[in-house]
């Protein structure tokens, strides 16, 4: 039985090795020398070692009947052909764990696991001799043999780690395979792992997606077929092209980070900055087809698809929407502000903040309408704004003046904006234990309020009218 691997290029012999390594060794070498800059950068990608542990369910009922076989005979010829095509490569490394196979079931032993073979290189007989021994006897502790399994893998940042389930049934112990499978994970024990179920003929796929890539084989050929398909997603180059569509879902967009998730753990995996080349098509990267992913593309707001998968061995194209406008701001002597002047941002009509950015600085915006709180003083109200597709919307705002208040005593001050009909709102408390403050302010008609701290009495405070244009300077002081 040939299994994938021993067909595909990535199985390249040695010899051929030994004389393609020093050719690439001088091309990278030329490169360097050409562009040192981008010899320095270290390519993202999975490392290219692999370990991989089948954690095989030996529980009783795999002497169920499958075609004209036993499930429990289906499993270990598959993966005695299978262990013994893995023998020309020399990045995997495998592992066997077997559960429900030392106790017979009446004892309802719940902890009935075992390492059977370790990680090591070449122990490929070894692993099918210990498959051709095995007998299913007992129970499914597949939530405690997951945990048990986390200490399977030696640790080494160089290596992924693949678990492959094969189970003719779901977990009778009462543990939580799902719990476990994402904890693990989580801590970086292994990667989301494959679970094959071997001629179950309920339905336990929504028990099993959440414990990793569920593969139903009702039968011999089906089951050969998912375990190419799992060597081909593990072992083989996954390539990924990202598609950023504009508003007429051409693929225009470009130069924006896009982060593919682990779609389980949510932890970032990979930044991509996207590239097009000179006839507009993006790049490849190389990613693991092991994992589902959460692809995020870092406009303002984000986009994120949710649950993206990979076909391995072969190249994927993800195509997203993110159309994008450029909004910039323009005021006459802005830099009068002393700690300059920021912009928020929020999505036309809601109140979640999306970007705070500084004014003078053109940036980008997925299209749509936008809110904008210009921190001037007083503060400055742009509503539904609208963001066009590869255009630029741009507001101005008319150049601030000064304002140079003293206070010969400390006390109590606040300034107020008035309009035409001499109704007034509220800007600011000043800070009196100052003796002179100086700040830029928009144009308009203002009244500054003040009373010193020592007066006794309301009817000692101090109300002054003034107005500021662009350009201008107010004094005003209170004795």
């Amino acid at each position: 039985m040939n299994f994938l691997p021993i067909k595909s290029k990535y199985y390249s012999k040695k010899k051929k090795r030994l004389i393609f390594y020093p050719l690439l060794l001088f091309a990278l070498t030329i490169i360097g020398f050409s562009n040192p800059a981008t010899a320095q950068v270290q390519v993202q990608r999975p490392p290219e070692k692999t370990r991989m542990l089948f954690l095989l369910d030996a529980s009783g009922s795999m002497f169920a009947e499958w075609g004209n076989s036993l499930r429990m005979d289906v499993a270990k010829n598959m993966l005695v052909d299978l262990v013994d095509s893995l023998r020309v490569d020399d990045n995997l490394e495998l592992a066997l764990r077997v559960y429900g196979h030392q106790f017979h079931r009446r004892y309802q032993n719940c902890e009935d696991t075992k390492l059977e073979v370790g990680f090591a290189q070449g122990n490929h007989n070894q692993i099918i001799g210990k498959l051709r021994q095995i007998q299913p006897a007992g129970v499914t502790p597949i939530a405690y043999s997951l945990e048990q399994a986390a200490r399977d893998f030696p640790i080494d940042p160089d290596y992924r780690n693949v678990v492959i389930i094969l189970t003719d049934g779901i977990e009778s112990c009462g543990g939580d395979p799902c719990a476990v499978s994402k904890a693990l994970q989580e801590r970086r024990i292994f990667l989301k792992p494959f679970v094959i179920g071997l001629g179950i003929k309920e339905n336990f796929e929504k028990e099993f997606a959440c414990v990793g890539q569920y593969f139903d084989a009702k039968n011999q050929q089906e089951f050969r077929q998912v375990l190419n398909k799992i060597l081909k997603q593990s072992l083989e180059t996954t390539t990924v092209s990202v598609e950023l569509l504009d508003q007429d879902k051409q693929p225009t967009e470009t130069n924006v980070n896009v982060t593919f998730t682990n779609g389980v753990t949510q932890a970032a995996l990979y930044d991509f900055v996207h590239f097009r080349d000179a006839q507009g098509q993006p790049d490849s990267v190389i990613v693991d087809a092991v994992l589902s992913y959460d692809v995020v593309v870092n406009t303002i707001p984000p986009v994120r698809r949710r649950n993206v998968t990979f076909k391995g061995g072969q190249h994927n194209v993800v195509a997203i929407q993110a159309p994008q406008g450029t909004l910039a701001l323009k005021q006459p002597s802005h830099s009068e502000y002393a700690n300059g002047v920021n912009v928020l941002v929020r999505p036309a009509g809601k109140g979640n903040l999306i970007n705070i950015q500084p004014f003078a600085q053109p940036e980008k915006y997925l299209v749509g309408n936008y809110d904008l709180e210009v921190l001037t003083l007083p503060k400055t109200y742009f509503r539904n704004v609208q963001i066009k597709q590869s255009e630029t919307t741009e507001l101005s705002l008319p150049g601030p003046g000064l304002l140079n208040v003293n206070f010969v005593k400390g006390g109590i001050g606040s300034l107020y904006q008035r309009n035409q009909q001499g109704q007034q709102r509220w800007i600011m408390d000043f800070d009196t234990s100052q003796t002179r403050i100086t700040t830029a302010i928009q144009p308009g008609k203002y009244k500054l309020v003040f009373r010193a701290q020592d007066a006794f009495g309301s009817k000692y405070t101090e109300a002054k009218e003034f107005e500021i244009t662009t350009g201008s300077t107010a004094n005003i002081k209170f004795f």
